[in-house]
Formats: C-alpha cells, sequence, structure tokens
C-alpha cells in the first residue's frame, strides 16, 4: 500500500464543491479501497482460521435444537451468526473471504465520506480517513486476513458515524430523525454482530456531552428507536430459529463478566504473554504513531469546517476501543481492529483543522512500509496454521457418519473434516467457564453416541482452568491413539472399524 502522497503532506487551496474535484476525492477513495483490498488477495485461498471454521459449523445448522444456536452454543451474537450462514449458503470459505473483503472496500469508503462530510471545504479532507482506514484494516498485525467480528462489524460502525453526522448537519426535523434512527440501527447492527462494538453510541453520548445544543435531542431520541428496533427485530429472528432470548442474554452479555474472571484467575502468563504481543504490533503497525500525528494537529482550536468538533468525539472512541481490547481478555490480534473507528474520527477531526502537516507524512509512510512488509513477509512465510496436519490426516481417514470432538478449540478442524460434533462447545473459552470439570464431556464420551474422533491438543484433556479426571477415563477406556499430529494427539473410538 502506498502512502499518502503529496495531497496528504501540504495544505491545498479550499474546495468550492466543483465536480471534478469531488471526483477527483471519490477516485483516490477507490484507489485506496482496492490498495486495501490488495492486501488481502494472499490470503484468499488460505486454510480457515479456528474462528472462520467454527463460526461456519454454527451458522450451517443454526436451526431448534438443543443448545443456543442449533446443536452448539457460542458467546457471540445472532447477526453475527446470520452472515455467516450467509457466507456457508454461498459457498462457504470463498464467499466468507469475499465477505470481507466487502467489508474493506465499505470501511474505506465510508472513512472518506465522513471525511468530506466534517470538512466540505478542506481539499482532500476525505482521503486523510480514507487512508487511515485502509492502511490499518490491510495489515496483518491487526488482525488483517481473517474474517471476523471486528472486521464485518467495522462497516456499521463507520456507517453509524456517518449517519450521526449527516443527521447533525441535516437542515430538516424529518430528515435529521431519519438520519439518527439509520445512526442507532447501524450501530445497533454492530454490537449485534460482535458485542464490544457499541462505538456508534459512545460517539453520540460524547458529542452531545462535549457540544451539547438543542438540535442533538433529535439524534438521542432517534438513534434509541433505531436501535431498539433494530435489537427487537433481529432477537425475534433469532427466536424463530431456536435462540431463546433470555440465554441469548446470558451468552453476550453475562458471559463476558463470568469468561474475564476466569481468564484473571487462571491465565495470568498466558495473556500476559498476548497483552504484550499485541503492544507490539501497535507500535509495529505505525497506529500509535499515527495516532499520535493526529492528536497533535487536533491541539489547535482552529477549525475551518463547521459542525459538530470531532476532537473529544475521537478521544473517547480511541478510550473505548483500548478498554474493549483490555476487556475481552484473550487478547487477539484482530482485536486491534477495533481500533480503526477511532483513528478514523481522529483523522477526520485533524482534516478539519487545515493544512497537512509534515508530521502525518512520516506517521503515514511508516504505517504504509509496515502494512506492505508484514503482508510480503506473510506471503512469503505463511502464518502457521498447526491445525493442517490433524485436517490432513482426519481428510484421509474419515468415514461418512463418522463425528468428532476437539478438545478444545480449533473448530477449523471439525470444519474442515466434514464432522458434527456432539459436544456443544467448539471454543475452549466456553468450556472453561460452563464445563471446567468436563462433566457434560464426560457424558457425551460415556453415552450411546460418543465421538467418532477425538483431538485433544497437546497429551492429555486438562489445561489451565480445566480439570480432566471425569473425562480422561472414559478417553482411556473407549479410545486407542491412532496418531500424532504437530501438537495435537488424535484418538478414535475402538467400537469403530
Amino acid at each position: 500500500m502506498r502512502a499518502p502522497s503529496s495531497d496528504l503532506a501540504a495544505g491545498a487551496p479550499a474546495d468550492h464543491g466543483h465536480a471534478h474535484s469531488a471526483r477527483a476525492h471519490w477516485l483516490w477513495i477507490g484507489a485506496l479501497a482496492a490498495a486495501a483490498c490488495v492486501g488481502w488477495v494472499p490470503f484468499v485461498g488460505r486454510s480457515l482460521s479456528p474462528d472462520e471454521g467454527g463460526f461456519l459449523i454454527v451458522a450451517a445448522q443454526w436451526a431448534p435444537g438443543a443448545s443456543l444456536y442449533g446443536d452448539y452454543w457460542v458467546d457471540r451474537p445472532p447477526v453475527l451468526v446470520g452472515l455467516f450462514a450467509a457466507a456457508d449458503g454461498l459457498g462457504g470459505a470463498w464467499a466468507l473471504r469475499a465477505m470481507g473483503i466487502i467489508a474493506v472496500i465499505l470501511s474505506v469508503v465510508i472513512a472518506g465520506a465522513i471525511g468530506r462530510m466534517v470538512a466540505p471545504t478542506t481539499r482532500r479532507a476525505a482521503i486523510l480517513p480514507a487512508a487511515t482506514a485502509a492502511v490499518f484494516v490491510a495489515t496483518p498485525l491487526l488482525g488483517g486476513s481473517v474474517v471476523n467480528g471486528e472486521l464485518l462489524g467495522l462497516p456499521f460502525v463507520l456507517g453509524g458515524v456517518a449517519c450521526a453526522l449527516a443527521s447533525m448537519s441535516a437542515t430538516g426535523r424529518s430528515s435529521a430523525i431519519a438520519w439518527a434512527v439509520a445512526a442507532g440501527a447501524a450501530g445497533a447492527t454492530a454490537f449485534l454482530i460482535k458485542q464490544s462494538l457499541v462505538d456508534v453510541f459512545v460517539f453520540v453520548v460524547a458529542v452531545v456531552a462535549s457540544q451539547w445544543r438543542p438540535g442533538l435531542a433529535r439524534l438521542v431520541v432517534g438513534a434509541f428507536a433505531g436501535a431498539a428496533a433494530t435489537t427487537a427485530v433481529v432477537v425475534w429472528a433469532a427466536e424463530l430459529r431456536g435462540t431463546d432470548a433470555a440465554e441469548l442474554w446470558q451468552a453476550v452479555v453475562a458471559f463476558r463478566g463470568q469468561a474475564s474472571s476466569v481468564i484473571a484467575e487462571s491465565a495470568t502468563a498466558t495473556t500476559a504473554g498476548r497483552l504484550g504481543g499485541l503492544v507490539l504490533a501497535l507500535v509495529g503497525s505505525g497506529a500509535v504513531f499515527v495516532a499520535g500525528a493526529l492528536a497533535w494537529a487536533g491541539r489547535s482550536r482552529r477549525t475551518i469546517s463547521v459542525g459538530v468538533d470531532l476532537r473529544w468525539p475521537a478521544y473517547a472512541l480511541l478510550g473505548w476501543e483500548a478498554f474493549a481490547v483490555v476487556l475481552g481478555g484473550s487478547y487477539w490480534l484482530h482485536y486491534l481492529t477495533g481500533f480503526v473507528p477511532g483513528l478514523v474520527v481522529l483523522a477526520a477531526s485533524a482534516a478539519q483543522r487545515g493544512p497537512i502537516v509534515r508530521t502525518f507524512r512520516v506517521a503515514y509512510a511508516f504505517a504504509a512500509a509496515s502494512s506492505l512488509a508484514v503482508i510480503g513477509w506473510v506471503v512469503v512465510n505463511p502464518i502457521d496454521r498447526p491445525e493442517e496436519p490433524v485436517i490432513a490426516y482426519l481428510e484421509d481417514h474419515v468415514r461418512p457418519g463418522d463425528t468428532g470432538v476437539v478438545a478444545f478449540g480449533g473448530a477449523n478442524i471439525l470444519e474442515a473434516a466434514g464432522l458434527e460434533s456432539p459436544y456443544p462447545y467448539l471454543w475452549s473459552l466456553p468450556v472453561r467457564v460452563h464445563d471446567p470439570e468436563l462433566q457434560q464431556l464426560a457424558e457425551v464420551l460415556a453415552g450411546p453416541e460418543p465421538p467418532t474422533w477425538l483431538v485433544v491438543s497437546g497429551a492429555s484433556l486438562g489445561s489451565w482452568g480445566i480439570d480432566d479426571a471425569a473425562a480422561a477415563p472414559y478417553v482411556d477406556a473407549r479410545y486407542s491413539l491412532a496418531a500424532h499430529a504437530g501438537r495435537f494427539t488424535i484418538y478414535h473410538r475402538n467400537d469403530v472399524p
């Protein structure tokens, strides 16, 4: 990805709204969106990650069943599962990656629109937020190359911010309310994709708190109405597919507090290492330097545009996003995609203040160079998928009608091998919270239809926060060692040929 050009590096005459200038802006934004997509091309055919594979499994069988989503349980909202269901119906892995690329394009385009909205008289103002979105959705250091909730929710977050800005600048009451309702609907949809994505509502609250005026009441009321209506429709649709509303609340909201407690008590060393990795990724991606350069420009009180001053809303967004990363507990790289809305709004705030200073050139050049370097490195040295040896073994040995359990996590193994699981937990964290003594797993292993294949990460079922005393005897009695594959141990049921 190229660094922002001289159009971002120096002040320019005011844009008087000429059609050719608007076209030039959108050509720049289109080029930035295309550049961000190029960063995803090397990963389109890559094998699915555990999350991607797991959500496709859940989505493919989502219907009334024995657990939250059909026969499986996961602590994610229903719109995310619905998007994966759409991808599954359209072709699976390739459709999912195409969906991710569409999210990248939309995010860059909407970021550019935000810049244009808040600084309409500043030439090239749309390019700075678009460049910010492009460089940070492209880099693998912020989770790029994997389709996840943060990425799929990003266009809705940015779209909600854009709708809120449109509501505040609308001249008529009806149009202001309509845009506010759209902002609330977009914000609720983002939350219903990933529950930490409440950025739109943080933005609205920050705007109201920092620069209240009577007209903002329409934004608040409309956003609340849009969010409430959208949530009601989604919960109703999920009920039709067998997902109980009370259980959904427990999974999406209450579970997060339980999970945080378990992580804090049992995984200090593991999570501390990942947290250090996130900090290094933020620095290495250039996000820290870009944020610093944008904040330095924002110190000026002078604005050359009318309407809302985005400085404090941007700082509020970044503060919430940092808190959400810490609250997540597991500290995976894709958490960092959540910083993109705050960075985009901060870039738009800087664009409101006139000429783009040289500091921007240095920070964005570093970020773009980092993105290119990391993408190139990953192309030459693909990110290790430790599940691939297990997948290769099972693809050669699985027979029709076989089932499997992966202990714990690694749901992409089941998806690739075409195995259904009689155990409802496809991720490790729900096991640690809901079945830490493996009583449910023991019941499955002792029951009339235990899994044909049992894949264990390591040598035993035990792990941090998990006691395998209840389930281990059934593994010894009913299974035989089939193979070792990388860091996994594969067991096969004795009474199945």
